[in-house]
Order: C-alpha cells, then sequence, then structure tokens
C-alpha cells in the first residue's frame, strides 16, 4: 500500500473550498478544517492521548481531527456521562488535554486535566506529517452492561481499511452529502458519520437534534444519504405518514442505513410504502468497527445485515467453538471475526483481551443464522438474547420481529426467565399501541413461528429502557 493511500483524510493535504462539515449555520469547508487542523495539532503537540468532550458541534469533529492529525489518540466522552463513570474514564485513559466547545463547563469527576476551548477562527500552517497506521487513533468506551466500561483501543488501520470497504460497498463518494443526528462519542456517528465523509473528501451535515423535518429540508436539498438507528426511522415513519411532503424528501435519497439495533421488519414495509425506498441495514461494534452490511446494490431483505464487508472474515461457531458450516438460515452460533477493521486490545485490560480471542478470531457475543446466500441474520447477544426453552435454542430477535407484526404492539422486548419445567420461559415486555389480551400475543406468534416460540408470560410496560442509541437495556427489565 503506497503511503498516500495511508493518509487517513487525503483532502486536508489537498484541501478547497468543498463543504466539509455543516451544523446548522455553521459550516467549514476543507481548506478552513486543514487551518483548524493544523493549529489544533500544534496545541495538542506530542500529547499521546487527548479526550474531546463530544457535543454535537462542529467543534468536536474539529477536535478529533486535530489530534489525529498531531497523533494522539483520541478518547470521546459523552457529555451526559455520570459522575463515577467519567471518574472511571479519565482514570483508565489517563488523557494529557481535554479539547471542548466555548462555553465548557468542567463537572465533578474530570480532575485537574488541561483544558482548551477549540476556536474555529484559529488556523495554522502546516499538517504534520502522517501517523503509521498501526498508531492508536481512538479508545472508545463500552457501555459498561457487565462492569466499568472498558477502553476499546481502535487503530488508525481499523478505521482508514473499515471505511474504505463501506464507501466500496455503498458506492459511497465525494459527490455524497450525508444527513444524520447521531451521537459523536459513538462509533456510529463519529466513525461513520463524521470521520467518513472526510476521508471521501465528502460531506456531513449534522443535525445537531434528529427531526423528521430536519431530515427531510436535507434530502430534498444537497443530502444524498441518511445514516439513523430504528428510532429514529420509527419517527421518519410517523412523520412521513402525516406529511407527504416528508415521505417524497426521503424518497430521493440515495442511500438510507439503518445500524446499532435491528430494525423491525414493520419499519422496513411502512418506509417502503411510504416513500418508495429500502433501508439497508450494517452490523457492527466498538471492537470492529462494521463487519457486515447489505451493499447499496444488493437485496435489501428485512432482518438481515447482508455478507461481511471486503477484508473481514466471519464464521459462526456452536457452545464448543466447532465451525458451523450449515447455511440453512436455521442454525444458531456465535458470530467471530477477524480481519483489519479488529482494535488492538481493550485498555488497561489483557485479561479481557484475551478472553474476548480464540486463536486470533474475536468473539463477538453475538449469535446468528446464515442464509444461502450467504447474508447474515442477527438474533442477539449471546448472553441476554437466546433463551434456552423446552430443549429448543430460540432467538429472542425472532420473536421480537413477529410481535411487532401485530397491530396492537408498538415496541417489544423478549427476555428469558428461569422456569422449572422449561429451563426458561419466554417473556414479552409490550408496549401496547392498543388495548390487546395475552393470549392473543402468545397464538399470534404461535401462528407465526412455531408453537414452542410462543411468549409464555406477557408483561405490559409504558416504555422499555434504552440506552443513548436506542438499544434496549434488557439487564435493566429482567432485574
Amino acid at each position: 500500500m503506497g503511503a498516500a493511500e495511508q493518509v487517513l483524510f487525503p483532502k486536508l493535504r489537498e484541501p478547497d473550498e468543498r463543504e466539509a462539515l455543516r451544523f446548522g449555520e455553521r459550516s467549514l469547508d476543507y481548506r478552513e478544517l486543514a487551518g483548524v487542523t493544523a493549529a489544533l495539532a500544534e496545541r495538542v503537540g506530542r500529547a499521546r492521548r487527548v479526550a474531546v468532550w463530544a457535543t454535537s458541534v462542529p467543534e468536536t469533529c474539529a477536535a478529533v481531527v486535530g489530534a489525529l492529525a498531531a497523533g494522539a489518540a483520541v478518547v470521546p466522552i459523552n457529555p451526559k456521562v455520570g459522575e463515577r463513570e467519567l471518574a472511571h474514564i479519565v482514570g483508565d485513559s489517563r488523557p494529557e488535554l481535554l479539547l471542548v466547545a466555548p462555553g465548557f463547563e468542567a463537572p465533578e469527576g474530570l480532575g485537574d486535566i488541561p483544558v482548551h476551548e477549540v476556536d474555529l477562527t484559529v488556523r495554522g500552517g502546516e499538517l504534520p506529517a502522517e501517523p503509521d497506521e498501526e498508531e492508536a487513533a481512538l479508545i472508545v468506551y463500552t457501555s459498561g452492561t457487565t462492569g466499568p466500561p472498558k477502553g476499546v483501543v481502535l487503530p488508525r488501520r481499523a478505521i482508514r481499511a473499515n471505511l474504505d470497504a463501506l464507501a466500496e460497498a455503498w458506492e459511497w463518494t465525494a459527490r455524497d452529502v450525508l444527513v444524520h443526528a447521531l451521537p459523536l462519542f459513538h462509533v456510529h456517528g463519529l466513525i461513520l458519520g463524521t470521520l467518513g465523509p472526510l476521508r471521501l473528501g465528502g460531506t456531513v451535515h449534522h443535525l445537531g437534534r434528529f427531526s423528521s423535518q430536519g431530515v427531510a429540508e436535507e434530502l430534498s436539498g444537497p443530502a444524498t444519504m441518511m445514516f439513523g438507528v430504528p428510532t429514529m426511522y420509527h419517527r421518519l415513519a410517523d412523520d412521513a405518514e402525516k406529511d407527504p411532503r416528508i415521505a417524497e424528501a426521503v424518497g430521493g435519497a440515495r442511500l438510507l442505513v439503518s445500524g446499532s439495533a435491528a430494525l423491525p421488519a414493520v419499519e422496513h414495509e411502512r418506509i417502503e410504502r411510504l416513500t418508495g425506498q429500502r433501508v439497508v441495514e450494517r452490523y457492527g461494534m466498538s471492537e470492529t468497527i462494521m463487519n457486515c452490511g447489505v451493499r447499496a446494490d444488493g437485496d435489501r431483505r428485512p432482518g438481515y445485515v447482508g455478507r461481511p464487508f471486503a477484508g473481514v472474515e466471519l464464521r459462526l461457531v456452536d457452545e464448543q467453538g466447532a465451525e458451523i458450516t450449515e447455511s440453512d438460515d436455521e442454525t444458531v452460533g456465535e458470530i467471530l471475526v477477524r480481519g483489519p477493521n479488529l482494535f488492538t486490545g481493550y485498555l488497561n485490560r489483557p485479561d479481557a483481551t484475551e478472553a474476548a480471542f480464540t486463536d486470533g478470531w474475536f468473539r463477538t457475543g453475538d449469535v446468528a443464522t446464515r442464509a444461502a446466500d450467504g447474508y447474515i441474520r442477527i438474533v442477539g447477544r449471546r448472553a441476554t438474547d437466546i433463551i434456552k426453552s423446552g430443549g429448543y435454542k430460540i432467538g429472542a430477535g425472532e420473536i421480537e420481529n413477529a410481535l411487532l407484526e401485530h397491530p396492537a404492539v408498538a415496541e417489544v422486548a423478549v427476555t428469558g426467565e428461569a422456569d422449572p419445567d422449561l429451563g426458561e420461559r419466554i417473556v414479552a415486555w409490550v408496549v401496547q399501541a392498543a388495548e390487546v389480551a395475552e393470549q392473543e400475543l402468545a397464538d399470534h406468534v404461535a401462528k407465526l413461528l412455531t408453537p414452542h416460540k410462543r411468549p409464555r408470560v406477557v408483561r405490559f410496560v409504558e416504555a422499555l429502557p434504552r440506552n443513548e442509541m436506542g438499544k434496549v437495556m434488557k439487564k435493566a427489565l429482567a432485574g
């Protein structure tokens, strides 16, 4: 690979007046961003780790790119982080500098890290030489569902290789304008949604806060692509049903991509009916960036995340670790992956890093089936979404999708609970769209799937507990 190909953001080396970033009325073109990047790289200097207070503003994007240009590892911090978690992240990663937007007020738990306010009017000269590909680029902290959050160390190589694979699969070029409203402290919004367009020399328009009207205005104007999570697509469909102008604007997109959680089949079908568009799904995680995705020219069928991206190897294994060779769309196995997209380890946690790998393959903890054409269907997490009931291994996601096809079900999560007879019984946690009897929902699943997959218990709730990315926190339900 040539040196030019290893440059993470080639457009910043030869900038012009093409728009790079826009947040509302505030924007930076590539020439301006290159100047800001150079100034921030100079400020970062030889610091090896730099934290960024990741609010949804252009200063955050500039801070990340500037620190990357300096060769530092960036630690993005959720601005809503709690005191204890902040103290853990800071103590674990030990950043030498914190980059923030103007008006920052230091919270408890930050410690005595030097703080620098990013000023987009301050420009520098030449960018530093490109750092080595194996240098750490980002340290992204996991959600901490099984203890304190772990710092996932992603090298520059993983970001470059994965973004190039996405560009090839989605026919994503410098001509595209991406619109999204994703947070900038996760892989989805930061790497895919911000660094992706900048690597290609394209443009990102960030809404700051999601609104269907904002998305529609962008897609009826310069935007060609949208990245979102299922909650956003649900709201978009709701609003498109009320306003045909929103439906028309969304229908004009070149590509709609959903991720971070499965998009229910009912939402796929509703969006297609309203807009004529079929949403592309993909599958990834902090440790691997993106593993699989439906190609722009691929079969966009609900419930499937396509085939592995270029460079990514994927296998399914059973509980004994033996590879599953069947492609029957029925046999469930844990997903293992390897490739240039992988992280190098968990910061300061060699034990956790070693436990996460088997013979060079990363154990994702996700379970899936594989169809005859190689398409992967995620059925859940090994720890929370595989229910062993009556001698069967049942994926919670399959039951959730079936329940969502019932008109009285607005939202649903399925878990397993200990049962003296079955081993585990299937429990459905349902947010109602209309009044419905428990038995009707159980019969609905039995009719669509098979009787042993029906919920034995239905619990009606006002809302499901979710994290910032819209994922249901099932452990909060089970607790």
